[in-house]
């Protein structure tokens, strides 16, 4: 399977200062080093006074991903998202713009609607049968004479934050009076991100697991492989080269680009001639909770949020360039969904022991070596934006 353009023409001059740097690091025998490891507390992972300070910051205030474009292909359509701990609805307007709102009606606080998607043109509360529409504004109100004095326009649902942007929705979940600026926030990875063409993907597989890890486990799994040649000893290690990743750090995002062994056949190349797709998996991380991992041909979209104290929600969106025409193109990506499934499965069955073995007290602090890359740049950016040093 190949993706329908030239993948080398889209390399960009970034994506060839990496090739570079990983061909150096290889032939020196070394790989991407910061000057010190560092040491990062337990109580990062286990203090619920802290977790509850990063759910009301990093949960509240920041844009997460939460589904993509085709999701919300047509006026109507729309999705629920529940696991931030906060009732969103996210809808298509007849003007064909997404918007967010609390899925919560005005009257009583009753839900109003309960399916994870659909299509829809008014949204009823069971309740009391308050009725909305695609906007949000109050359209229905039976026997409205017991409400003198209610202003309709006062009682829409609260809207949230919300864009689209390189085919994914994004949401902040809570009401914000300040002005976001979406496109200066996401600047940093626009040129990556818009080469991957999201948008004219399709959805093949969108899936939640739910797991007794703290989400700062489940999200330190997608910022070093250092681990892939033990804990994917007979999945993921024969894939990439080992411990060989590169990062370029856009505090708080990250690039992370992991090569492939394939990348030294490179070397005997004219630059103008690298591809940098085909020899790389790549793991975006957007802060603070989502990864858009792209593969050579396919791209994975990652949602890491917490739910409560040593629990997390994981919710994966399998994206592929167009749906599959055939049945030798269903087992292909079956076959590629399978092969992650189980390599997540390999990461959160580490992660839930790790968060089990916390009762133990064997470590205060944990260490992170110089060449667990992302490990530092993601604390550093979690600890400044607690710290309120980073803001969206």
């Amino acid at each position: 399977m190949t993706l329908g353009y030239s993948d080398a023409m889209r390399t960009t001059e970034e994506e060839r200062s990496i090739i570079r740097e990983v061909l150096d690091l290889v032939a020196a025998g070394t790989t991407h080093m910061l000057p010190e490891p560092i040491k990062n507390p337990v109580s990062n992972y286990t203090d619920p006074e802290r977790l509850q300070r990063e759910i009301d910051v990093l949960f509240r205030t920041f844009p997460l991903a939460v589904a993509h474009s085709s999701e919300l292909a047509s006026p109507g359509d729309f999705v629920t998202h529940d696991d931030t701990g906060v009732p969103m609805l996210i809808t298509r307007g007849d003007d064909g713009t997404v918007r967010a709102f609390l899925n919560v009606c005005r009257h009583r606080g009753a839900r109003v609607e309960d399916l994870p998607c659909g299509s829809n043109r008014r949204f009823t509360c069971p309740y009391h049968a308050w009725t909305y529409d695609l906007d949000g504004e109050l359209r229905g109100m039976p026997q409205p004479f017991g409400f003198d004095g209610v202003d309709r326009e006062d009682r829409g649902l609260v809207a949230l934050p919300a864009w689209e942007r390189f085919g994914l929705v994004w949401v902040v979940p809570s009401p914000q009076e300040r002005e976001i600026d979406i496109d200066g926030w996401l600047a940093p990875m626009a040129e990556h991100l818009d080469g991957l063409d999201l948008g004219s993907h399709v959805v093949f597989r969108k899936w939640a697991l739910h797991k007794d890890m703290s989400w700062r486990l489940a999200l330190e799994g997608f910022q070093e492989s250092y681990h892939f040649c033990s804990a994917h000893r007979h999945t993921a290690c024969s894939n990439y080269l080992d411990n060989q990743s590169l990062w370029r750090n856009y505090e708080p995002h990250v690039r992370h680009a992991v090569p492939l062994p394939r990348i030294e056949q490179l070397r005997s190349l004219p630059e103008e001639d690298w591809d940098y797709r085909s020899n790389f998996m790549t793991q975006n991380y957007l802060f603070p909770a989502n990864f858009v991992q792209a593969m050579t041909d396919h791209v994975y979209i990652h949602t890491i949020i917490p739910t409560g104290p040593g629990t997390c929600a994981f919710h994966c969106t399998m994206l592929i360039p167009e749906a599959p025409a055939t049945e030798k193109a269903e087992r292909y990506w079956e076959k590629n969904h399978e092969v992650v499934r189980v390599v997540f499965d390999e990461d959160f069955t580490i992660g839930e022991g790790i968060q089990r073995g916390f009762a133990a007290g064997a470590n205060d602090e944990f260490v992170f070596g110089r060449y667990e890359v992302g490990l530092h740049h993601g604390q550093k950016a979690i600890d400044d934006a607690l710290a309120g040093r980073i803001v969206v």
